[in-house]
């Protein structure tokens, strides 16, 4: 079959078939419908989460371009916001829908480019056709996880806010203090000590100040009271929950130097629904990848994508230096060692991504068919 005659084909069989590109907006939503390629784009403008309008537009577009009742719709939308709420919907009602990562559709290079949520759904729409055939390069498509495995990462985002806004709390409290002359090393019970502490010059923080840094513990130690309730919680779960994803959290916390919070980041994220087909694709989901630019005699490199999992890369890195301290006899330790630990600060930080991304691939495999990273150590108690 010749590239013409395919083509042909291609074109006689996408013309049975109704393109749909949504656009998410919070008050409206924008519906690009074509054909084919060479069709010119129906834009359509609808109330947000409308799921009965949309319907009733989809059927208005078939009759539009003349298609059967029978023919199939294809559509997709960037992730964000949104999530994933609408790509179920559309799967029950028949829709072959597929999420975008916003990152990686192409745009054009030049300096000013106008941007609008019309002009956006106009070229995911056509996008959308060039995907289907056969430009799978065209776009990153976005996995999509069932509700159950979506739920699982609750916790551990959660966790990781609360934390994240307790560091804030008591950077605040320093800070204020620091306003007025006053350095604590440490935070300790600030709600005690506040009466105590003295100005630059001896006399006592104003009123309001007291007040203030009363209520700012207040919330501390709130936050803190949330992180150790949902630690507990995460513990009843490690022990008594009998599930698959469970059980791959409990097999990595008997290797040293991983514990409780990289083992259940590392399943609810990555491992206990992806499926990954080798160490390239694991490297990549999670954006620890080096990106290479060479154009001519200029050949450079730019450091890591970050495309991946941010949630995963900033354990990874972690878990990397703990890795070198835990378990320093194994062949990535080694492996470090020889290579960076001589070198400069730079040197040392390029190393450990290149480890974090390296351990991250030797823990998929031990997951996967129960291969030990060579030269490591499992905790005294799994022995």
């Amino acid at each position: 079959m010749t590239a013409a005659t395919r083509n042909e084909k291609h074109i006689r069989s996408a013309s049975q078939v109704l393109y749909l590109a949504l656009e998410l907006g919070v008050e409206e939503w924008k519906l690009a419908f074509i054909t084919d390629l060479e069709a010119k784009p129906r834009v359509r403008i609808m109330p947000a989460r409308d799921l009965q309008r949309l319907v009733k537009e989809v059927a208005t577009a078939m009759r539009w371009f003349g298609l059967p009742d029978s023919s199939r719709v294809r559509s997709c939308y960037e992730a964000g916001r949104d999530g994933f709420w609408l790509h179920r919907h559309l799967a029950t009602v028949g829709i072959d829908n597929r999420v975008v990562d916003s990152a990686s559709i192409e745009v054009n290079r030049r300096q000013r480019r106008a941007k609008s949520d019309g002009l956006d759904a106009r070229k995911l729409v056509t996008m959308l056709v060039r995907y289907h055939a056969g430009e799978s390069r065209v776009w990153s498509v976005v996995r999509i996880p069932t509700v159950e495995q979506e739920d699982r990462r609750q916790l551990h985002r959660e966790l990781r806010t609360l934390k994240q806004d307790r560091v804030r709390v008591t950077n605040r409290i320093r800070g204020l203090l620091a306003t007025q002359g006053v350095r604590l090393s440490k935070v300790r019970d600030v709600g005690a000590l506040v009466d105590e502490l003295r100005l630059w010059d001896g006399s006592p923080l104003p009123d309001g100040l007291r007040a203030r840094l009363r209520r700012e513990w207040e919330h501390a130690q709130f936050l803190h009271t949330k992180i150790l309730a949902l630690h507990r919680h995460r513990s009843r779960a490690l022990k008594h929950d009998g599930s698959q994803p469970v059980g791959k959290i409990r097999q990595l916390l008997q290797l040293r130097g991983i514990g409780e919070n990289a083992a259940w980041v590392y399943v609810h994220e990555f491992f206990g629904w992806r499926q990954f087909r080798n160490g390239k694709e694991v490297g990549a989901a999670a954006g620890l990848t080096p990106t290479h630019y060479q154009s001519g005699d200029v050949c450079r490199e730019q450091g890591i994508n970050k495309a991946g999992n941010r949630h995963i890369r900033a354990v990874a890195i972690e878990l990397a230096w703990c890795w070198l301290r835990h378990q320093p006899g194994s062949r990535l330790s080694r492996w470090y060692n020889e290579r960076f630990s001589r070198g400069g600060t730079r040197a040392r930080k390029i190393g450990i991504v290149a480890l974090a991304r390296h351990l991250l691939i030797e823990l998929w495999r031990f997951l996967k068919d129960g291969t030990m990273p060579e030269g490591a150590l499992l905790k005294a108690n799994a022995a």
